[in-house]
């Protein structure tokens, strides 16, 4: 992790603020609307390095699945991802920490959902996010200490195209044509993918 990455201010909840009766593990889709309130209302913003590895506090990040059709655009993080636990597996999902500056417009989450989206991919269409629901998930030191807003954006377009080349590659498949890389995937887009076969 680069000390710049090292030095950020990212927004955190208290891990016993999210769980009062104990974690639970997976996909959440009922009390969203508690969650939410609880993110605005008592959400905080700490140095990266003082939470990244305290499990006592959640850091907040938006999670996008991007669906065009049938087709949802699935990347796989290659040898020169900054994210060295995460190098080489696939992923459902672009996402990343909220900072301060996110606050400007006063939605943090879809602010920062929304930049984050941007920095990663290239696309022109509609751009509308319907939350999905959470995921938690406690079975490694890097998903312990964050907890995921999976949002959805139905696309108006299927021109997607990833920023970073070097660190990312990425295309649009359907569920059934990306079954093969599941055991691949991020424990996230697991979760998310388990969760999306079962969509109507």
């Amino acid at each position: 992790m680069s000390p710049g990455v090292f030095d950020e201010h990212v927004l955190c909840v208290k891990r016993e603020d999210v769980f009062p009766d104990g974690a639970w593990h997976g996909f959440v889709a009922d009390g969203l609307d508690r969650y939410q309130r609880l993110i605005r209302e008592e959400s905080f913003f700490m140095p990266r390095r003082d939470v990244e590895d305290d499990p006592a506090y959640q850091q907040v990040i938006p999670y996008v699945v991007f669906r065009h059709a049938d087709r949802y655009f699935l990347t796989r993080r290659l040898k020169a991802s900054s994210e060295k636990r995460l190098r080489q597996q696939y992923s459902l999902g672009v996402g990343g920490h909220i900072n301060p500056g996110d606050l400007e417009n006063g939605d943090p989450v879809l602010d920062g959902l929304k930049r984050e989206f941007e920095e990663e991919v290239e696309y022109a269409g509609d751009f509308q996010a319907t939350l999905l629901g959470l995921i938690n998930d406690d079975s490694s030191p890097v998903s312990k200490v964050h907890l995921a807003l999976a949002f959805l954006v139905d696309g108006s377009t299927p021109d997607i195209a990833i920023r970073e080349t070097d660190k990312l590659a990425g295309e649009l498949l359907t569920l059934e044509e990306m079954r093969i890389f599941y055991l691949e995937m991020e424990s996230w887009s697991q979760i998310v993918y388990d969760r999306l076969l079962q969509e109507p």
